[in-house]
């Protein structure tokens, strides 16, 4: 089983299905913008399928999808109603920007996804034009709206909080759990990539966050649910949803890390602030046998480290754009 040596057992996999993206945040991709990975270079499908069905006797139990914008690569729900047919898979979740889900919403159900995460950090749809430098906003809202249209979809909201850019927008994010049933997660910002360059800046704590939270009414927290990632959950008397609170950076969840993700070129990851990997596709193109690969997965996890380095050290550690990670 994918255990490390620190005795946390690892059941969830995010799966990185490519390194474009039809937006261009500022704090995501650097202004020059990012080299793409050689079409050759990323995993086909098949190899994915291969890859999860290798995992799950090891124990993973969830997949998410990411990029990225997974939506933007053909096929992709073909590809995710495969995934949904592998037997011990519990759970295929997407992370999204929204912009495309409003139109493949209903295909993209009908193929096993019914857990949704959509990155939103602001509110304003001007605003969102200068953050993405792509007026399309309205797009993602519309997209949100159907996604809830359906009751049984899970829709949560990630909010990456930037300092000087969206947090005179909390208030506004948080008072959204009382009117829909959706969780709204406040993300601390966090330096990978080209985002480095910014956090000095912009980073706000999640302890700051909260307080801001606070003035729209009293936090009743919630009893965390098994597999519910690593979100410290709450509501508000009367309303519809959830705030969560992902402290990535200041209080971090690595004690209890249960993932392990997987880049759009296939490579390793143990942690997304660690740039030590292994090159999952080159032996998938080996030829190697799946017991073999099962193998050299079950030593990687063991070099999974007990924690990343802390915010001053992150800033230097982490040379990949998020894009070509998978976020």
């Amino acid at each position: 089983m994918l255990v490390d040596n620190y005795h946390r057992p690892i059941n969830y996999l995010r799966l990185s299905v490519t390194d474009h993206c039809n937006l261009r945040c500022q704090y995501c991709m650097p202004p020059g913008g990012v080299q793409k990975i050689a079409h050759e270079e990323i995993l086909r499908y098949e190899e994915l399928l291969r890859l999860v069905r290798v995992l799950i006797p090891l124990g993973i139990k969830k997949v998410r999808l990411t990029g990225g914008e997974p939506l933007v690569r053909r096929g992709i729900t073909e590809f995710i109603r495969s995934l949904s047919r592998i037997d011990g898979l519990q759970a295929v979740c997407l992370t999204t920007n929204g912009t495309l889900l409003g139109e493949k919403i209903e295909e993209l159900y009908a193929a096993g996804i019914n857990k949704i995460n959509i990155s939103l950090d602001t509110l304003d749809a001007q605003k969102y034009h200068v953050i993405t430098t792509r007026p399309l906003w309205h797009k993602v809202w519309e997209a949100i709206e159907k996604a809830l249209s359906f009751g049984d979809v899970e829709v949560k909201l990630n909010v990456v909080v930037m300092k000087g850019i969206n947090d005179d927008e909390i208030e506004s994010f948080a008072r959204l759990a009382y009117k829909h049933p959706l969780q709204v997660r406040f993300i601390e910002f966090m330096p990978v990539g080209c985002g480095s360059r910014w956090s000095g800046e912009i980073y706000m704590p999640g302890a700051e966050c909260m307080e801001r939270v606070r003035k729209v009414g009293d936090l009743l927290p919630l009893r965390h649910k098994e597999g519910a990632g690593p979100a410290v959950v709450y509501t508000f008397a009367g309303a519809a949803g959830e705030v969560g609170f992902i402290n990535s950076i200041s209080q971090s969840f690595c004690a209890f890390c249960n993932r392990m993700r997987i880049t759009p070129d296939g490579q390793l990851r143990m942690c997304l602030f660690s740039d030590d990997e292994l090159d999952v596709k080159k032996y998938l193109r080996s030829g190697m046998q799946d017991a073999e690969l099962a193998g050299l997965i079950l030593k990687a996890v063991k070099q999974k480290p007990l924690e990343h380095a802390g915010y001053s050290r992150l800033i230097h550690q982490c040379h990949r754009q998020m894009s070509q990670i998978g976020g």
